[in-house]
């Protein structure tokens, strides 16, 4: 890859159909792609479900990523890895096979589109992100202006933890 390379900041989830292989399957899929260079990935860590709670916990991780994508190609890119692991768009957080959300495109882009909004909405309101992130970038500047690795200590966990051999 080349220097014009942007670092990006994805999380991933999943809750249905072995969460943790499809956590798996996806970061290999990122490792092939042409474009995308996955420079890190969290722990896996369970949580539990933002929507209905009458589904599975979820398996989370977060990983920085290099790509010359621009941003929109780079969420066409994370849904059709999504598509190809089985995801269905049917209900808003409702259970899914996979779950890649661009967190963080480069350090101060901000997007709001249709399609696509950076920084992730809701970014801060969730463990299951800011945790993991913590663990990879401690240093990193969230939106808020306090590093990840303080606020990781500020946010309520809701019942985050590594998984077991994760």
């Amino acid at each position: 890859m080349n220097a014009l390379m942007t670092e990006c900041i994805i999380g991933l989830g999943a809750n249905l159909n072995e969460p943790a292989q499809q956590l798996t399957q996806a970061l290999a899929q990122l490792t092939a792609h042409a474009d995308i260079e996955l420079r890190v990935c969290s722990r896996f860590y369970t949580s539990t479900p933002m929507g209905p709670h009458a589904q599975p916990d979820y398996v989370n991780a977060v990983a920085i990523i290099g790509t010359v994508l621009a941003p929109l190609e780079l969420l066409d890119a994370l849904q059709h890895i999504e598509a190809s692991q089985g995801r269905e768009r049917t209900l808003r957080w409702g259970p899914r096979t996979l779950d890649l959300d661009i967190l963080f495109y480069g350090q101060q882009l901000n997007i709001n589109s249709d399609r696509l909004t950076i920084p992730h909405p809701g970014v801060l309101e969730r463990e299951f992100v800011i945790v993991p992130l913590a663990e990879i970038a401690p240093d990193f500047i969230l939106p808020n202006q306090i590093t990840a690795a303080q606020f990781a200590q500020e946010i309520d966990l809701k019942g985050l933890r590594p998984l077991a051999n994760g």
